[in-house]
């Protein structure tokens, strides 16, 4: 047993949903993910987000310039979020309202995605490690122009503690138990994964009779 390593998992009470910069300039940005599948994985992330009733904080960088307007489905999701369009700090962490709001929530985990992996996600994560929140960025729902800076910038966020997640796994996490909700989190899979409406399907099969 490794008595020096503890597992914080993720807690639906604990947690903060940070949506950086999933603007539709920077999106064109993205080449590790195929463009439907990138967008398939944002998408189910704040899914999740809205299922858990996690706070949510969207935030974009000068956006009047190229990298183009939040991704308007994101937006509709949460249109009670916080919205915070920086004028132009790259490292979101360096916007005082973006940290306030984060602040304002008093919660010490963050879920963080965005685009791109080495600057946008990156940068705040480290940032919030500094701080001594637990930082959980999603690999999956973040993007960049190759493996090779994504995977140099996942090693170096792994190096000062950040804990790298795919969407499902934060899903899983959160959930904890498949008797809490079977149906509610089987449509969230089966609207995500398409080969996910298959074990929907078994299972209705098995208790709708």
């Amino acid at each position: 047993m490794n008595k020096t390593f503890k597992y914080n998992r993720l807690s639906k009470d604990d947690a903060v949903l940070l949506l950086v910069d999933h603007q539709a300039g920077l999106i064109s940005l993205v080449q590790d993910f195929s463009p439907n599948e990138f967008k398939n994985n944002v998408l189910a992330l704040a899914a999740c987000g809205k299922y858990f009733g996690l706070p949510t904080i969207l935030t974009t960088s000068f956006e009047v310039g190229p990298n183009g307007p939040l991704v308007p489905e994101i937006k509709a999701m949460f249109p009670d979020a916080p919205y915070i369009a920086r004028p132009g700090n790259i490292n979101a962490w360096d916007n005082e309202d973006f940290v306030r709001a984060i602040r304002k929530i008093g919660r010490k985990q963050l879920i963080i995605a965005g685009v791109v992996t080495e600057v946008c996600v990156a940068f705040p994560a480290l940032s919030a490690i500094e701080e001594g929140y637990e930082v959980f960025v999603v690999t999956d729902a973040s993007g960049t122009f190759n493996t090779v800076t994504r995977d140099s910038a996942w090693v170096r966020m792994q190096a000062a503690g950040v804990q790298l997640m795919g969407w499902f796994g934060v899903a899983c996490e959160l959930h904890r138990d498949w008797r809490n909700d079977v149906e509610g989190l089987g449509a969230l899979f089966s609207d995500y994964i398409p080969n996910y409406r298959n074990l929907m399907t078994s299972y209705f099969a098995i208790t709708r009779k």
